[in-house]
């Protein structure tokens, strides 16, 4: 009975502490509300502003750029266990609090974020790694502390590839809008909502399949 009862108040002691580690605070502005919740003690009030301002500048330059209908209410979480850097599902963000601690300079995370939000492909038929390359491709184009951060499109080197994914892959992007088909992104990303996405489209629009528009890119990759 006494080991019954002293699980309980340990249980209850914990639920306590989580509780009051839990920090939530709500924020709306035009049409879009933002509930930050953030599992770190430690985090400060001026960073959390930084993420809250960048979701507030970006999030509805990419609703307005490729997805008026995406969704109004976005949840943050400032995860303390989380051992990635940041994820979405289903218009919640968690962020790594070990990351915004050691990178925080890195408050685009939110812009990658939150495209994903507004990319809201559902089971696509599209390939992962050109999702999360319009993904960095849109934090390339709306990012707000791209260069404090010191996050850049890489250079070519003759040892990647379209599908590498992520940087990589927003770079070949930003070169066919530059060099081959402007609007290109846009019209992918329309066609991946949408599930009428088809490996086929890169000729449909561009004239070349992915492979030789790889081939293009790699002799002369300058953007």
């Amino acid at each position: 009975m006494k080991n019954i009862l002293f699980a309980a108040i340990l249980s209850a002691c914990f639920i306590f502490q989580s509780a009051k580690a839990q920090q939530t605070k709500i924020y709306n502005k035009g049409k879009y509300q933002l509930t930050f919740i953030s599992y770190d003690a430690t985090l400060d009030s001026v960073e959390q502003q930084r993420l809250v301002k960048t979701f507030y500048t970006v999030y509805p330059e990419l609703a307005k750029a490729y997805n008026k209908k995406t969704l109004k209410a976005v949840t943050f979480v400032i995860d303390t266990t989380y051992k990635g850097v940041a994820e979405t599902d289903n218009g919640k963000v968690t962020i790594s609090s070990r990351w915004i601690h050691s990178h925080p300079e890195d408050i685009d995370v939110v812009t990658h974020e939150v495209m994903h939000i507004v990319q809201n492909y559902g089971e696509s038929n599209g390939p992962g790694w050109l999702i999360e390359g319009i993904a960095d491709y849109a934090r390339y184009k709306f990012g707000v502390n791209n260069a404090a951060a010191k996050w850049a499109l890489p250079d070519y080197k003759p040892t990647q590839n379209y599908d590498n994914a992520y940087r990589v892959t927003a770079r070949f992007l930003l070169w066919i809008e530059k060099k081959v088909s402007p609007g290109l992104v846009k019209e992918f990303d329309g066609r991946l909502r949408k599930h009428t996405f088809t490996d086929d489209a890169w000729r449909q629009l561009t004239g070349k399949t992915v492979d030789e528009l790889w081939k293009t890119y790699s002799e002369n990759p300058t953007i």
